[in-house]
């Protein structure tokens, strides 16, 4: 089934279509002949949220398993296919799901669809013991790569899991834990695979220069004989009260260049016109060097070589307000604290210039907007808000949901949410001189993972 596509109000003129095949998967095409490429999208429902207790990192971990090769597809194959072809391709994983995605010449759109419903429909058939092993070990070596072994890689792991209370299912990163990933079995794998990966736990966006009648004519021929699964459990409650309550505090003592002041804020749901007003909040305070707090703290008190504010939207959960600031040379955290304080406070009070409204909304309808000028961007948008929000439209008019937010919204939510009780915050400390001397060496950073491109920014 479908409907007409007919361009909505505020959506730029651009314009989807959605079907659903008889096994559950749902699939978008949106027309685009500005250039002969075409960006095919796959979404599967699981992420991190949905993982269980001494088995993190399986989705992550399954992710790299989808480029190990299926029934007709060996190895190394799909990237051969696919790049071979003149196309691009990746993979990444979040708290909320796992996304795989090919760029292709219009030509070679019907290869993409072909090595994405194989691998659905046929990966167990080559999912063994060796290859399992293979990516735990590059797994493995991500993480020393990414958090262990770089300054201040541990932050956004223990942030996290200060934000988000021990048993929630936000508490762990998308990483997972060493543990963890030595302990997965290729047990576990297949019935990740059967649980998750199943036509009606997923959606497809096809974008670009397309015959829609054809694609999802191929659409057909490959998905439609995958048969569905109905074992799926929903993730389990991430619901949190509004405000923490009180301010949680860790401080970390390893080898950084500087000090640091880092925190998490709790936000408001995505999908909701209070989030939007947050990211809004966020982007005059902290987004780019005209933003209040580089302003004062990196021009003005030039205590900071550095500060900025970002946002983590999350859908099944509280989202995260990140602040991020790294001092200059001899200053003390807690004089950065009270500046910081001291310009929210300013902020919640007084609220945002009609100069500084423009400014933001510009900023982030120029970040929507390159979004959705790609294929590949606008595929990967219109299957977000298919997954999370189960609506693909929306992904269209975001761009005039963030340009309506008005100054007094944005005041209103950072008084009720930026304030000291409604954070966690992470202090590093650098090691000194004389205590760094004898430190272990790095770890083994070496891995000969061919595929290494392949998760590329995958636990944000």
């Amino acid at each position: 089934m479908g409907h007409t596509a007919t361009a909505q109000a505020g959506s730029g003129g651009l314009t989807a279509t959605e079907h659903r095949l008889a096994n559950g998967l749902r699939v978008v095409l949106s027309e685009d002949h500005l250039t002969p490429v075409a960006a095919v999208c796959l979404w599967y429902d699981v992420g991190s949220r949905h993982e269980v207790k001494g088995r993190t990192g399986l989705a992550h971990l399954f992710e790299h398993l989808m480029f190990q090769g299926s029934q007709n597809v060996s190895g190394n194959g799909h990237f051969e296919l696919v790049q071979g072809a003149g196309g691009s391709l990746n993979g990444t994983t979040s708290f909320e799901r796992t996304n795989y995605f090919e760029t292709m010449p219009t030509h070679q759109l019907e290869l993409a669809l072909w090595l994405e419903a194989d691998r659905m429909g046929s990966l167990l058939a080559a999912l063994d013991d060796e290859s399992m092993e293979n990516q735990r070990d590059v797994v493995k070596n991500e993480r020393r790569q990414r958090y262990d072994n770089v300054p201040y890689g541990t932050a956004f792991e223990k942030l996290t899991a200060l934000a988000y209370p021990e048993g929630h299912p936000y508490h762990h990163t998308p990483i997972g834990s060493m543990a963890d990933l030595d302990a997965a079995s290729l047990e576990d794998a297949h019935a990740f695979f059967r649980t998750y990966y199943a036509p009606n736990n997923a959606v497809l966006s096809v974008v670009g220069d397309i015959d829609p009648e054809k694609t999802l004519a191929w659409v057909e021929k490959y998905f439609g004989t995958i048969p569905g699964h109905d074992g799926k459990q929903p993730p389990r409650d991430g619901s949190l009260p509004e405000i923490m309550g009180g301010q949680l505090r860790e401080e970390v003592v390893e080898e950084v260049p500087a000090r640091a002041l880092m925190a998490a804020y709790r936000l408001p749901p995505d999908g909701t016109r209070e989030c939007d007003a947050a990211d809004v909040a966020l982007t005059v305070l902290g987004g780019g060097e005209s933003c209040r707090l580089h302003n004062r703290l990196v021009r003005h008190d030039q205590t900071a070589v550095a500060a900025g504010f970002g946002m983590l939207r999350l859908a099944g959960a509280p989202s995260m307000g990140w602040l991020d600031v790294k001092t200059s040379s001899g200053v003390e955290v807690p004089d950065i604290e009270a500046a910081v304080d001291e310009e929210l406070a300013r902020f919640a009070a007084e609220g945002p210039t009609a100069e500084e409204m423009e400014r933001a909304q510009a900023q982030l309808e120029r970040e929507w907007l390159d979004r959705l000028s790609t294929v590949a961007g606008r595929a990967d948008e219109l299957c977000r808000f298919a997954v999370l929000f189960g609506d693909p439209q929306l992904a269209l008019t975001a761009v005039q949901r963030v340009l309506d937010i008005t100054a007094e919204e944005v005041q209103a939510v950072a008084a009720a949410r930026l304030r000291p009780d409604n954070r966690a915050v992470l202090v590093y400390e650098p090691i000194a001189a004389d205590e760094s001397t004898d430190a272990d060496a790095p770890g083994d950073t070496g891995a000969g993972d061919e595929n290494s491109d392949e998760n590329e920014g995958a636990e944000q």
